[in-house]
């Protein structure tokens, strides 16, 4: 059931009546603004556990609610700059999965990272026609971290897209960073894991989803373990505000059970994004938008 096409309908006919939307529905679903993009989302960094961002995808696919403008950061700014070139999330996984992640790295020693992302690069070049913003289907946002200058910058619209999803993906120490216009660029996640307010004026309404689980863990065991919760504990604080701005947040607890690194478990983690996002939908986005559709139709009938 298409439950997006119900809100597209309440807001003309709404103003059209001069009725009042409640408080509620208010809060949930912003104004139409002059931007005309109906559907935003932002999907966070989480390496591995990025995954679960196309599993979100193809859920509001199969509902009728494809986000019409996209940001990443990290494994976010790479699945979302392959859907926003217009590649279905089914062709994503399938994608993911054929070019693991451990084949998409090439280990290089050096003084600023062990890997280096050229096979990401390669199929960036393969399935999106010009290294340009422009060239994507769909608008697209990323985070990166100019440490240069010690900044966040948030790309988009237009200019070269492929380094900066790469540097984007860049994790400190691990991947070599990217070196832009004589500026050092690593993972956007450094200051801004979910780069919601990239698009926030630019949608009606804005989904944020965040692969990070950071509620209490019971069992936190080895170095690995401690590294990965600090990882985790610390980019979060820079999420909190992002959080705020999404009128609907997807946060899959089951994420706690996997890791950084669980590059194997593609299928898993897809599903857990499905399950979460048709959740989402039944629970919370399809009342409020089937509450709208019920007020505008007594409204007309009155």
């Amino acid at each position: 059931m298409k439950w997006f096409k119900w809100f597209g309908i309440s807001e003309e006919k709404s103003h059209k009546n001069g009725k009042k939307k409640s408080r509620s529905a208010q809060q949930t679903v912003p104004a139409k603004n002059k931007y005309n993009h109906n559907i935003g989302i932002a999907l966070s960094g989480g390496s591995a556990r990025g995954f679960a961002h196309i599993g979100v995808l193809k859920a509001l696919d199969e509902h009728g609610m494809s986000p019409d403008i996209i940001s990443g950061t990290s494994m976010g700014a790479l699945i979302g700059v392959l859907y926003a070139a217009g590649i279905a999330p089914d062709q994503i996984k399938e994608l993911v999965k054929k070019d693991r992640i451990f084949n998409m790295v090439s280990l290089r020693f050096g003084q600023k990272g062990f890997f280096e992302l050229d096979a990401v690069k390669r199929i960036l070049k393969d399935k999106i026609p010009q290294d340009d913003f422009s060239a994507l289907k769909k608008p697209f946002y990323l985070s990166v971290a100019n440490i240069s200058d010690g900044k966040n910058e948030i790309k988009g619209e237009k200019g070269p897209l492929f380094d900066y999803v790469l540097a984007s993906c860049s994790v400190p120490v691990i991947i070599l960073p990217q070196e832009i216009d004589g500026k050092i660029y690593i993972d956007g996640g450094l200051f801004d894991n979910l780069p919601a307010a990239s698009i926030k004026e630019k949608c009606q309404t804005l989904i944020g989803v965040h692969v990070n689980y950071n509620g209490s863990m019971e069992k936190i065991e080895g170095m690995r373990d401690v590294a990965q919760r600090t990882f985790s504990l610390g980019i979060e604080q820079n999420v909190v505000e992002s959080r705020k701005i999404c009128d609907f947040m997807i946060e899959p607890e089951e994420m706690k059970t996997f890791t950084f690194l669980d590059f194997d478990r593609v299928d898993e983690l897809v599903d857990v994004g499905y399950k979460a996002t048709l959740k989402l939908i039944k629970e919370e986005m399809g009342p409020v938008l089937k509450k709208d559709k019920i007020e505008d139709e007594e409204a007309a009938a009155s």
